[in-house]
């Protein structure tokens, strides 16, 4: 086995870099504790969840940089990027992170705007007359 293992995660403009190590549970966030870094209840236990859902919670030590986007964005990186390290370390987790869809790359960008329209789909008011 590697002694770090490094992935990468991504949703909407963000991107996060995970390392994996063996330890006692410790999960920093760009040298933040995660606690500090998604102050939000669900944004942490979204980012957390591949951890509690193949319970190792208290086996790795995680270090994550994220950059880019916002805090849902992010959230959704740092899963995405703890999701793939630990199906690195055990092929085992694939099958239970597939139910969930944690190893799916959300796709979903936001629509650029476009000339002439007030944003990516509203238009201007029209007027007949």
């Amino acid at each position: 086995m590697k002694e770090v293992i490094n992935t990468v995660g991504r949703r909407k403009t963000s991107v996060a870099r995970a390392f994996l190590a063996p330890g006692k549970g410790a999960v920093s966030i760009n040298k933040r504790p995660v606690e500090d870094y998604f102050k939000d209840d669900r944004k942490r236990h979204e980012a957390l969840k591949p951890l509690q859902l193949c319970g190792k919670r208290d086996e790795f030590d995680v270090r994550i940089n994220v950059c880019g986007g916002g805090a849902s964005g992010q959230a959704g990186a740092v899963s995405l990027a703890i999701a793939r390290a630990l199906v690195e370390f055990d092929e085992e987790n694939r099958a239970l992170f597939r139910k969930d869809r944690l190893l799916t790359r959300d796709p979903r960008m936001v629509e650029r705007k476009k000339y002439g329209q007030k944003k990516a789909r509203k238009r201007f008011q029209f007027s007949k007359r």
